[in-house]
């Protein structure tokens, strides 16, 4: 018997995180103040950026984040390996390399065998070991709906991080993945139809983009997962008090992503994202269909990366700050 894994979860992959308004409002006011004589803090909550970074001493940087969702696909080994690209995405988005990793597992023991988790664990092994980081261990809990993903420590050049709020009016916009995934996971959850292209793309490292930015001396990038594109753009917008432009017709999509969107199959995670947003955009030279993909809940997309990457499309530009922040043109 063939069990569909999307089944037993409310909602799949990064689209089931919790809508970013009422996130920011549920840690408003939890920065804490700096502990002294241990690391230095470097990045925290303040603007939400993609991972925590400390200063462990003058040229070393550890990069610490947590990630981890219900099944996006009915596959359990490439629902490990989706599950796991995305956990090391945050770390490629601050510019550092993953270290060491450890499982994160929520198992329903008496519905589901015990032989699935197993392959979801396989394909998170797999994905470590393409990316050169240890997988050692890690937490299991009995959990009424499926979860995976991972814990994740890296490394980095404190003077060479990739942040959100870095970001400097005039330089060019760049998107390393196209967009697109989060409706082609929806029809595949509401038809079991597989998309290969949407599986290749989510379980594409993030290593290369991110090792090519830090190269190039950019020093602002974002992922861009369950808050869609239009979403991680206002953020890192507004951490650097900055507003943007985007070229909607330069936006690369999936193949299928359009014809899923016309055929109904819309997150509520990106029905949120753009609910959101739209009070900080102007959206006014698009239609419904482009604001939608804009928003469209992505999980282990690319990077957004402020700065020029030879090979990916160059979709808007950092602007001084003006209202509305985000300008789609």
């Amino acid at each position: 018997m063939t069990v569909r894994l999307t089944q037993y979860a409310h909602g799949g992959g990064c689209a089931c995180k919790i809508p970013p308004g009422e996130l920011e409002a549920m840690v408003s006011g939890l920065s804490a103040a700096p502990v002294a004589g241990r690391a230095e803090l470097l990045v925290g909550l303040d603007t939400g950026d993609d991972a925590a970074v400390v200063r462990i001493d003058g040229g070393h940087a550890l990069i610490l984040t947590t990630d981890f969702f219900t099944p996006v696909v009915d596959d359990p080994y490439d629902w490990g390996r989706i599950a796991a690209a995305n956990a090391l995405s945050d770390v490629y988005a601050m510019g550092g390399q993953p270290v060491v990793a450890v499982n994160l597992l929520g198992w329903p023991r008496d519905v589901l065998p015990t032989e699935l988790a197993t392959e979801v664990l396989r394909g998170g092994l797999a994905v470590t070991a393409e990316a050169g980081c240890h997988l050692a261990g890690g937490h299991s809990v009995d959990d009424p709906e499926p979860k995976y993903g991972l814990a994740v420590t890296g490394i980095a050049d404190p003077d060479h991080l990739l942040r959100n709020d870095a970001g400097v009016a005039g330089v060019p916009l760049t998107l390393t993945k196209p967009l697109g995934i989060g409706v082609l996971n929806s029809r595949h959850k509401a038809t079991g139809e597989v998309f290969g292209e949407a599986v290749a793309t989510m379980t594409q490292l993030n290593a290369e983009s991110a090792r090519a930015a830090v190269a190039a001396g950019i020093r602002c990038a974002t992922d861009v997962t369950g808050f869609g594109l239009l979403g991680h753009l206002y953020k890192l917008a507004r951490a650097s008090n900055l507003s943007a432009v985007i070229d909607a017709k330069a936006v690369p999509y999936l193949e299928a992503a359009r014809p899923a969107l016309r055929a109904g199959y819309v997150s509520g995670g990106t029905r949120r994202n753009l609910d959101w947003v739209s009070p900080h955009a102007d959206l006014s030279a698009i239609g419904e269909e482009d604001a939608l993909l804009l928003a469209d809940a992505q999980t282990s997309g690319g990077l957004l990366v402020a700065g020029e990457l030879p090979g990916h499309p160059v979709i808007g530009e950092l602007r001084p700050p003006t209202t509305p922040t985000l300008t789609i043109r």
